[in-house]
């Protein structure tokens, strides 16, 4: 009989097990996809009233440091400053942190800008494990490099640089491969004004920017890239930042602000003693800390995920970079859930340890690993013929769930931020987010196996990022 031949035997059960698995994983994504589209609209309404309004027109907000660690970033450098130094938002400062680039990144600044060097010591003491050894700032700008040496502390090491130089009240991390849109910062500090006592972090979305020109800090047109890589990526953006993370928020189970934009107080992150340097995925480890410092301080506090402050970056475009980035952020995961362990299960963390850490570690962490598995049951089960139903079952849940959970991200997209207006692109990104399922998704689980491999043997490295630049009309 054929419900004989699915649950008998030991590898039809450890099949069995797999899509219930899997099952699982996609019914959580497609939950919170459905509040993160329901929470978005909400905002998007808000936008329109009065609150924004007091935002856009006031010219009082709290002063702002925007800290960008560059490494080896000639290629994007003087574009990304660019965008920075047309933001609209009244009172800010650009901190450039030259974490010992070999390439022409510092050059490119002083020629760009007209720096000068600092000819006193540095005025306070800078907290990082690579010495500065000088000083730029601009003439005119509020632009400021501090250039140092490099350190195995890596991109979290550059962010104390800058963490520990800065006076103003907030922090703003932002990479250097990554365009601003020009009213993003007024659009992220809205829950410090409004909630001031409580609100210690912020994050917005994070976009492909592979392929589009800007133009004033916004992008001139938007069009899906050509790479087919970037294309995945893109989709895959769409449904973890824009939608998956504001459910997230939603449900009070917020662990990631993404290092690429994300708005912090300053004090807050001091006195947890800055970003940790041993960690590859500091944005998610330094959220956890301040998660852990205010609940054990018993402070009342929120962190936020807003939807349409909006920042662009570049994203990998060949299979070699792309697997080097997602092992290193896979890597990071499984540490930081080490690191954190003891507020698994303990009532005494909220919503933290009851729901946001069992949820990163059955979904994210395991469920990354088990889907591995997954494919390769199917691909065993259909060559050597050994279990047919379970590994056709496994095909049915996790491409054909997985497609409807990204085409409903998609939809999000169409429903709210609507930044794809052209109806071919929307159906090819539809047409991605099934194939998605039957390329991309196969590749990511083969990254998190490396990714694991690479956390039990200690290698930390980065791996070589590399830039192809923004559009011709970025601002100049």
């Amino acid at each position: 009989m054929i419900l004989d031949d699915v649950i008998s035997g030991p590898i039809a059960a450890i099949g069995v097990v797999i899509i219930l698995y899997i099952l699982l994983i996609n019914s959580v994504y497609l939950v919170l996809t459905l509040v993160g589209i329901q929470h978005t609209r909400s905002q998007q309404e808000q936008e329109a009233y009065e609150p924004a309004g007091l935002i856009n027109s006031n010219q009082f907000l709290p002063e702002i440091a925007v800290v960008v660690p560059a490494y080896n970033e000639e290629a994007v450098i003087v574009d990304s400053v660019q965008a920075l130094l047309s933001l609209d938002y009244p009172h800010y400062e650009i901190i450039v942190v030259n974490d010992g680039s070999t390439d022409g990144t510092l050059d490119r600044l002083v020629s760009a800008y007209g720096l000068e060097q600092v000819a006193a010591s540095v005025p306070i003491d800078v907290q990082c494990d690579g010495p500065v050894r000088d000083v730029y700032r601009s003439p005119d700008r509020d632009l400021v490099v501090i250039d140092k040496e490099n350190s195995d502390g890596g991109k979290a090491d550059a962010l104390n640089a800058g963490l520990f130089f800065t006076e103003k009240p907030l922090f703003c991390a932002i990479d250097a491969d990554s365009l601003m849109e020009r009213d993003a910062l007024r659009k992220v500090v809205e829950p410090f004004v409004m909630e001031p006592r409580k609100t210690v972090a912020t994050g917005g979305t994070v976009r492909i920017a592979n392929e589009i020109s800007f133009e004033r800090g916004r992008p001139a047109s938007v069009n899906l890239p050509k790479n087919w890589l970037v294309r995945f990526q893109v989709v895959e953006y769409l449904r973890a930042f824009f939608i998956g993370r504001t459910g997230l928020d939603r449900i009070g189970s917020l662990l990631i602000i993404s290092g690429a934009f994300g708005l912090f107080k300053t004090d807050a992150l001091r006195a947890v003693g800055g970003y940790d340097t041993s960690c590859v995925t500091e944005d998610m480890e330094i959220v956890m800390r301040l998660h852990r410092h205010f609940i054990e301080k018993d402070k009342q506090y929120e962190m936020t995920f807003l939807s349409f402050p909006v920042v662009w970056t570049e994203a990998p475009t060949s299979v070699p970079v792309l697997a080097s980035q997602r092992q290193r952020w896979f890597s990071g995961l499984v540490d930081t859930l080490i690191k954190y362990r003891g507020l698994l299960f303990r009532p005494k963390y909220g919503t933290i340890g009851l729901v946001a850490l069992p949820l990163f570690l059955i979904v994210e962490m395991f469920g990354r690993l088990v889907e591995g598995i997954g494919y390769l049951f199917f691909f065993f089960g259909i060559v050597l013929g050994l279990f047919s139903i379970p590994a056709y079952l496994f095909l049915i849940v996790s491409i054909g769930y997985g497609s409807i959970l990204t085409a409903t991200a998609v939809y999000g997209e169409v429903l709210t931020y609507r930044q794809y207006e052209d109806p071919v692109e929307i159906l090819l990104l539809l047409c991605f987010a099934v194939l998605e399922n039957v390329i991309y998704r196969p590749m990511r689980a083969l990254f998190a196996w490396q990714g694991l491999k690479n956390h039990i043997t200690g290698d930390t490295s980065w791996g070589v990022m590399e830039r192809e630049g923004f559009g011709e009309n970025s601002d100049q």
